[in-house]
């Protein structure tokens, strides 16, 4: 069914910094049909597949596990049974937290053993916007959708038995089962009517936060019945029973609020005042449309299945926190008010500043200025920028200051938005004042982290805040700040001080200057584990963290010839995990190559720099076959927050930012037919790979507007300009 969908977006970009036309573009598809919420849903994906709408504060989803790492997200495919359904739930992270309000619908008298639900896998159902199941032992249809703020449920009962309803007001997506006894801090409960409950309550696990909320059910309920509190618990869980005859429903609209409870009613009064199920199902669905309708992709089904995947799970977060006011509560438990009505939380900043917030400048461009503003505010508060920002709070998880070439990026792409002064002085400040992970007197004093000072991590540390350095630079040399340019460019250079020429590779050093020895470049490190001067990495992997500076590593290396040597070595060394180290982040293997950790996302593409390209289309081609599959196991790793989906929609059009915030683009190998971008002011970016196929893997040539591209680098403008950009694909290896 054709239907027009109406992009009215605002901007600050480099190609015009007014507020742009509207782009109306005809539809003929319904591009939700080819997104599957159920890749990344097994192994340690950690994606959910439950209801949300982009950006949404809610994320109402299944839940078969709460209690270990597996369970990050609060579901696993490969489960049988659910425990119930929760409204908020993070996508594809390596911590757990959220998974607020448990609901299980069962029938009969008694309350399950197990207060388990075996569920009818092959019944299970998911879309944008859109869950069901059918629970086969109580033979109940259970389906989901949401809005912004509110999640909708509705429970279609078969039997004839009582209805009830179990909500457990204790249980969380948590670290362990000793922690769902004791993370709920505070707990109050109104029972309103015999239609509405609603309250408040204080919860602890990734972050501590607050949570406001209000319940309504279409039909009136009774309180059959509420189980004991076991040690170290404060929420109640009840058991709510309806009057309901076989083949009838109980619908319940669930609104969250971090604010109040008088926010979350305004929210559910707003977003879905009435009972139609159907309605805000489409709603949701037309949301979700409006955004995919922004790529246009040819290829196989599967292709395209992978592809709008990947753009949907990019697109569930940030996460907008604020009430239908603009009202949200802070970092540190205050509550504001955005002026825009916007406040980004989940920014899981270590991840997605690599490819996610470079591609949201392209696709989703006028959300970028309140994203930026929202880090600004952050800041303002905490006295540094967002390391990693979960429902408004500061989780100090990962290291660096990655919201730094987040602001960057934007502004030197021409986004104006928010005042670049202000913007400038808060990246000054977070990176000068001392704070958590951030010791910058001892960083000034060495010109690396020692690790007989800072004891974990001090490679990773000192390698990850020498691009923030770069950008830093790069941000004060277009503000006219001389000194502060030459400063952090200064500091940009650090990295030179770890890279040992005896190994050719990065490793630790102490106060003295010591090399780290014993050395073993295989060894895995993790600081909440194992310890050691890596994150979630060893020395192959993290040698090569020189985004801004490829040729200035290749220098150190001692020219091409033995970067490309020691690139070869990385991914061909394969040492059996098992003698060094777990670690449960670094996987989807190529030698010492791990896709399924953000630190390698741009390593494939450095055969570029030295004038090997041939190598760098191989392994994408190889990236893509094994770890982008469209099944629940088909990532290799997190998702973390849309970074490994990022990182698959860059490298199907044929080009990637190994550095974030350079405005360059680095040519791989498209893996798509076709995919045209729709941009602002009714511009169109087309991008199209002749001759793809499973044996012409290698770029042949390039050419954009007909010009031939005889690097290797695309502009952000070049994109934002609209045009068309075509690869020749060939089956030889060869330069291009």
């Amino acid at each position: 069914m054709k239907k027009f969908l109406l992009f009215s977006v605002i901007l600050g970009l480099a190609w015009g910094c007014n507020p742009q036309k509207s782009n109306e573009i005809q539809v003929d598809e319904d591009y939700c049909k080819y997104v599957n919420p159920f890749i990344g849903n097994a192994d340690n994906g950690h994606t959910f597949p439950g209801a949300t709408v982009p950006f949404g504060f809610i994320q109402v989803s299944p839940e078969t596990g709460n209690d270990s790492w597996r369970y990050c997200s609060g579901y696993n495919y490969e489960d049988k049974e659910v425990l119930g359904f929760a409204q908020n739930h993070l996508n594809g992270t390596g911590c757990s937290d959220l998974g607020d309000i448990l609901m299980l619908p069962f029938s009969g008298k008694e309350l399950p053993d197990s207060l388990r639900a075996v569920i009818d896998k092959s019944t299970e159902k998911a879309s944008p916007g859109y869950y069901f199941v059918q629970l086969p032992d109580y033979k109940i249809d259970v389906e989901l959708t949401a809005t912004q703020r509110t999640a909708f449920h509705k429970y279609t009962f078969h039997q004839d038995k009582p209805a009830n309803i179990f909500l457990d007001m204790q249980s969380g997506v948590v670290w362990s089962r000793k922690a769902l006894q004791e993370h709920v801090l505070l707990a109050e409960m109104d029972i309103v009517d015999n239609q509405t409950i609603t309250g408040r309550q204080e919860v602890r696990n990734w972050v501590r936060r607050h949570y406001y909320y209000v319940i309504k059910f279409d039909k009136p309920y009774s309180v059959r019945g509420e189980l004991p509190l076991r040690e170290g618990e404060k929420a109640k869980r009840l058991i709510l029973g309806f009057d309901l005859k076989p083949g009838e429903s109980v619908q319940a609209k669930v609104s969250i609020s971090s604010v109040s409870i008088a926010g979350a009613m305004k929210s559910m009064e707003i977003e879905n005042p009435d009972w139609n199920f159907a309605e805000i199902k489409e709603k949701a669905r037309s949301q979700w449309n409006d955004l995919l309708a922004r790529a246009q992709v040819t290829g196989t089904e599967d292709q395209k299945t992978t592809f709008y995947t990947s753009m949907y799970h990019l697109l569930i977060q940030p996460n907008n926190i604020t009430d239908t006011d603009g009202s949200y509560r802070g970092v540190n438990d205050s509550v504001f008010t955005s002026k825009t009505g916007n406040y980004y939380s989940t920014l899981s900043l270590w991840d997605t500043y690599r490819a996610a917030h470079p591609l949201y400048t392209i696709i989703i461009p006028e959300k970028v200025d309140d994203m930026i503003q929202t880090m600004i505010a952050h800041q303002k508060v905490q006295g540094f920028l967002p390391i990693w920002a979960l429902w408004g709070k500061e989780n100090y998880c990962m290291i660096a200051n990655h919201a730094v070439p987040v602001i960057v990026d934007a502004y030197l792409k021409g986004f104006k938005g928010f005042d670049a002064e202000e913007a400038y002085q808060a990246i000054k400040t977070s990176l000068t004042v001392n704070h958590l992970h951030s010791d910058w007197d001892t960083y000034m004093k060495y010109g690396y982290y020692p690790f007989d000072i800072i004891q974990l991590e001090s490679v990773s540390r000192t390698l990850e805040s020498v691009y923030d350095d770069y950008c830093a630079a790069q941000m004060a040399k277009s503000l006219g700040k001389t000194e502060d340019y030459e400063y952090f460019k200064k500091r940009s250079d650090f990295y030179k001080n770890l890279f040992d020429p005896e190994t050719g590779l990065m490793r630790g050093r102490d106060s003295q200057g010591n090399w780290r020895t014993p050395f073993n470049p295989f060894q895995l490190a993790h600081s909440s584990s194992i310890g050691g001067d890596f994150t979630e990495g060893n020395s192959w992997q993290y040698t090569w963290h020189v985004q801004h500076n490829p040729q200035g590593l290749i220098d150190l290396m001692g020219g091409k010839d033995i970067f490309a040597q020691k690139l070869d070595s990385l991914f061909f060394l394969d040492i059996d995990t098992g003698k060094t180290g777990f670690v449960s982040d670094v996987s989807g293997l190529i030698g010492q190559y791990a896709h399924g950790n953000e630190p390698s996302h741009h390593v494939a593409y450095l055969y570029n720099y030295a004038g090997r390209p041939w190598k760098t289309q191989e392994l994408i081609r190889e990236i893509f076959d094994r770890f982008y599959l469209n099944k629940p196991d088909g990532l290799c790793g997190n998702d973390d927050c849309g970074q490994m989906s990022a990182w698959y929609i860059f490298s199907a059009m044929g080009f990637y930012p190994v550095n974030p915030v350079g405005g360059e683009y680095i040519i791989g190998a498209p893996q798509i037919e076709k995919v045209s971008l729709s941009l602002p002011e009714g511009k169109t970016f087309l991008m199209e790979a002749k001759g793809l196929s499973k044996e012409n893997k290698y770029v042949k040539s390039v050419t954009l507007n007909g010009f031939q591209i005889d690097n290797y680098i695309i502009n952000h403008k070049d994109i934002m300009n609209g045009g068309h950009l075509v690869f020749t694909m060939t089956n030889e290896a060869r330069n291009q």
